[in-house]
């Protein structure tokens, strides 16, 4: 079993915010595969389904960002799933809007929610996807940016990188390598 966790924030307030858009991109995977995510268990929500020939469980914390590790851990240990069969898929304001970035492994960055995932799991081996939000526009704090609703402009823009996170998750769970670091979209990172 894989474990693709979105990273995000709970409530309507967050909906179509930069933060969310692990989140996004989950719903995004969720509706090309028919997977329902609307169960509540292990702080968050999830639902499962096949994607690619591989069973999986999707998972939105409802932790709130900071504490996303909690819920990912519970699932981790209820199931037993080992760290390169999670798939984490976040926002980054280091990486351009319109791209991503896929990675085996590494560090946190800035990010809280990752931060917390790597800490709960005592490890950064495992891959992830991340969605270029960046850069946070000059005279912006950068909570504010990152909770800041996506421009109507940008959400094209935003909806063509979570399209392109779901295809770099299809490819990790099909057994395609990883490179070390491999930007898709409109442009690179």
């Amino acid at each position: 079993m894989w474990l693709i966790v979105g990273l995000g924030n709970p409530g309507k307030q967050y909906d179509c915010t930069f933060h969310n858009c692990g989140f996004m991109t989950l719903s995004v995977l969720a509706q090309k595969y028919n997977i329902r995510i609307d169960k509540l268990k292990w702080k968050g929500e999830y639902g499962k389904g096949t994607i690619c020939g591989e069973e999986c469980l999707l998972l939105r914390p409802h932790t709130f960002m900071n504490l996303s590790g909690q819920s990912v851990v519970e699932v981790m240990q209820f199931y037993k799933i080992p760290l390169d069969h999670l798939i984490v898929v976040y926002d980054d304001i280091d990486i351009k809007r319109g791209t991503i970035r896929v990675r085996s492994s590494g560090s946190a960055g800035t990010h809280n929610g990752m931060k917390s995932v790597i800490y709960c799991l005592n490890s950064q081996d495992f891959p992830r996807v991340r969605i270029g939000c960046g850069p946070v526009p000059e005279h912006w704090d950068l909570a504010d940016f990152v909770l800041s609703q996506i421009p109507k402009e940008e959400q094209d823009t935003m909806l063509h990188a979570f399209e392109e996170g779901v295809a770099a998750i299809e490819d990790i769970l099909s057994g395609k390598p990883i490179p070390g670091g491999r930007n898709r979209g409109g442009g690179h990172a």
